[in-house]
């Protein structure tokens, strides 16, 4: 019997077999808001179904950096069944084996995801949530609000500027973006990290504690990093305190995958739920609540929904075509940069 530390439980499941019936799929992802949010919208309908037992182990922290830690750890013996997290540490965890590499002749549906999110994965898990970089800023400040990136340079706002700085990808994504600006090509970053270095004086935080939405809310700085998503959720319960800013110079997809732990003790139940995971129902469901971009290309989702979120038609050409298999490639030297070249000049 494998220790019950999860917060959550949801119901029994019935879309495996009999045999399988007892089994307990044990799926660990983010915390706190992704949480409470997936299990009313992913797990509960789910549940319904009858069957196996979904348990949800959050982590905090670090997020997908502490998940990969804990498959590492587990990995003679796993104690969870499926994960979901970002692509650039699940293709880590695909690489060292700790993961299962899956494709459409074992689950059908990923025939109807986006080719993107199916890239995302690799041989592994595909993307189960499209979520992109923004910049979330304080209205009540920011008059009147902004539509570019260049406002970060302006003057006015010197100290009042929080980045997500390496290891949090939203550094990269942000490398990302502004080299696609300068260059056409987003791996070209050169221009990019001179425009971040004489940014580096106006940054009071290169990592917003606790997190990039309530460094706004509470007035300690007026712009931050942030993704999407969340930031749309902010901006609703802050009653449109929270602004939330799709750059003009575009924005870049950050992925989510969803992925089967390699040796899971209930395979058969964990694949079944993540083919639900990945289904139009569940996907329109979390989409309309939290505003993740869907990979279900089927995904019927409603327009006041999907206008949140640069999966939207009006949206799409937006999207800078970053391969985040490529910027494996380049995150370690990037990090560097950042550390050497960025944060080293703040506080000039």
């Amino acid at each position: 019997m494998r220790p019950t530390t999860a917060l959550l439980t949801a119901g029994f499941l019935s879309l495996v077999p009999a045999a399988q019936a007892a089994d307990t799929v044990r799926l660990m992802s983010y915390s706190d808001t992704f949480r409470d949010h997936y299990t009313e919208t992913v797990l509960t309908p789910y549940a319904a179904r009858g069957g196996a037992r979904v348990e949800y182990v959050p982590v905090a922290g670090l997020g997908s950096a502490a998940m990969l830690g804990q498959l590492r750890t587990q990995k003679n013996d796993p104690q969870l069944d499926v994960i979901i997290m970002d692509a650039t540490t699940a293709a880590i965890a695909c690489a060292e084996g700790l993961v299962e590499p899956v494709d459409a002749q074992m689950l059908p549906v990923i025939k109807e995801l986006d080719p993107q999110a199916v890239a995302a994965g690799g041989k592994c898990g595909p993307g189960v949530t499209f979520d992109h970089l923004v910049i979330v800023y304080d209205t009540k400040a920011v008059i009147p609000a902004p539509t570019s990136l260049k406002e970060l340079w302006n003057a006015k706002w010197k100290g009042r500027i929080a980045l997500g700085a390496p290891p949090n990808i939203q550094g990269l994504a942000l490398t990302a973006i502004l080299a696609h600006a300068d260059t056409g090509d987003w791996t070209k970053a050169d221009g990019a990290f001179k425009a971040l270095a004489a940014l580096a004086p106006s940054v009071q935080t290169f990592d917003p504690q606790p997190d990039s939405n309530t460094v706004v809310l509470n007035h300690t700085v007026d712009f931050s990093t942030n993704w999407n998503a969340r930031g749309q959720l902010f901006h609703d319960t802050s009653n449109g305190q929270l602004g939330v800013m799709l750059p003009s110079e575009g924005t870049v997809f950050q992925i989510n995958t969803i992925n089967v732990v390699k040796n899971s003790h209930a395979r058969a139940a964990a694949l079944d739920f993540m083919a639900y995971a990945l289904s139009a129902p569940a996907q329109k469901a979390f989409t309309e609540r939290m505003f993740y971009g869907p990979t279900n290309l089927t995904a019927q989702i409603a327009p006041e929904a999907a206008n949140r979120t640069a999966a939207a038609p009006q949206f799409k050409a937006s999207v800078i075509p970053l391969d985040w298999n490529e910027m494996i490639k380049l995150r370690d030297s990037w990090n560097q940069r950042w550390r050497r070249e960025v944060i080293s000049a703040g506080g000039r």
